[in-house]
Order: C-alpha cells, then structure tokens, then sequence
C-alpha cells in the first residue's frame, strides 16, 4: 500500500507566507505517507516569475522542509523557482526524512501553457523524473502536461529501441495543477485517459477558488485506477482526501492486462 493526501484548496493571490499558515491549520492531524499541494502553492497561477522567485534553498523550500518533518511525510507540490537567470514553475519533492536543498528531487514543467503566456515568463524542462517512494514508483507533471501523453508514457524512452521491449516505468501519475473551471470536463476526461492508457494509478490535485486574475477553479482532485474508475471521486469542495494505494492489485492487473507489451517505440527529442 502506499498513502497519499490530496490537498485541495483556494489559495491567496501571491502570498506564500498566508498560504503556509492556511495549509499549516488544514494539515493538522495528517501523518506519514504523501502530501500533495496544488501547482504553484505558494503563490497561485502567477506569471510574476521576477518578483516572487525563490531559490531552492529560499523560505518556500524551508518550509517544505519543515512540514515533512512534522508530518513524518513525503511532500510536494509546485514554487516558481530561480535557477541561475532563469526562472521555472519546478515541482518538488522532499522525502520525510531531513534533506538538503540540493538532494531534494524536482521536475520542471515541460509544457508551458502560452494561453496566459507561461512560456515568456518561465523556462522548459526537458526531463522526465521518476521518484522511488517506499514501494511505489512515481512520475509527476504539471497541469497543462495532461495534453501531451507522449511525455507520460508508461515506457522507456531513451532506450535502444529494438533492444529493450516496452515495460511499465511507473505505478502512479502524479499531477499538481490549477486547471481552470471553465475546462473542468477536458481535466476530467484526460486524466482518466491516463490512467487507462498508462496501465497505472493517475493522482491529481488541483485548487478551488479564484486568483488574482479572476480565473475561477472547481477542483476535480481525484485518484482514477488502472481500468479509468475513481477511486477518490472529483469534488468542488475544500479538504484533504486520503488514500491508500493497492500496489500487489496493480501488478496483477498488469499481469492479467499487459498492453504495455504491445506499446510503440519512440524516442523523444527535447531541448538539451
């Protein structure tokens, strides 16, 4: 089994210091497994990369720090982050035992969502992460990753591809967002799709309320199985869902399933 908490929540326009004392007062009571915070936590949707960057060793990260250490959990979410002279929207993880900085495992969102210009304010990644957590294998993504299933695909990609059959690389999808309501059916229906399509579990977490530009949100935090059913069915309602993962029931679907043998080849070409 492996135990995630989704975290849904509004969040203050640009305000990282009210946003860690609101989810400071909601986790209360949450032990050990695996805190999950929306896309940008800290801050909301913004496209003030400039003036609301932190480093990775900045106060946002220290309190992430902070809070696995008194839930005894994993946890992660997004921060609008300044590497070097550029600036990304980077999810980060940090394991539950004490970490520094630079041994913390992070993903920098591929896919920039130029609808509200995101790909003028931050940079690409070109990476794909899997994190090793207990038993479980997962791959996390941002938002606007959700419509680009290549990037999520359940097998190898940098591989000799006539030399290595496809194989399963990750048991859960991890999803972090702040998906607008006014496309509420689109998040809904691609997040099932894969799950159904990755032969694995898909957990998304997205906010509620409303940011600084008006941009409303409904929610929709889920976990969808393998076959495309809910597990934690979509809300519009504030709170923190918890679950437990069946890893062994998984491996025998795949097992029963295995359409993962049948997958194409690909390589996929990023910018570095």
């Amino acid at each position: 089994m492996s135990t995630f908490h989704l975290v849904q929540t509004s969040l203050a326009w640009e305000d990282p210091a009210a946003n860690q004392l609101m989810l400071e007062e909601k986790l209360q009571g949450v032990k050990g497994g695996v805190i999950v915070l929306p896309e940008m936590f800290s801050t909301g949707f913004s496209m003030a990369s400039k003036a609301l960057a932190e480093p990775m060793e900045g106060a946002t990260v220290r309190w992430l720090k902070s809070i696995a250490k008194a839930h005894q959990a994993a946890v992660c979410g997004s921060v609008i982050i300044r590497a070097g002279n550029q600036y990304f929207n980077r999810f980060i993880w940090h394991p539950p035992q004490s970490s520094q900085a630079s041994e913390l495992t992070y993903y920098d969102k591929r896919h920039l969502f130029r609808m509200a210009q995101e790909h003028q304010y931050y940079g690409s990644g070109s990476r794909r992460v899997v994190i090793q957590h207990e038993a479980a294998r997962i791959m996390p993504q941002i938002c606007y990753d959700l419509r680009f299933p290549a990037w999520s695909r359940n097998t190898p990609h940098d591989v000799e591809l006539e030399a290595t059959a496809p194989t399963p690389i990750f048991d859960v999808l991890l999803y972090v967002a702040n998906w607008p309501a006014a496309r509420q059916q689109q998040w809904l229906t691609l997040l099932r799709a894969r799950a159904i399509e990755n032969l694995c579990y898909v957990v998304a977490v997205n906010r509620t309320g409303t940011d600084g530009n008006g941009v409303e949100y409904q929610g929709g935090s889920c976990v969808i199985d393998p076959t495309g059913e809910y597990l934690v069915t979509p809300s519009d309602e504030e709170g923190i869902t918890t679950i437990d993962l069946d890893l062994k029931a998984l491996a025998t679907y795949r097992e029963r399933f295995p359409a993962y043998l049948d997958a194409d080849y690909f390589h996929l070409i990023t910018d570095d």
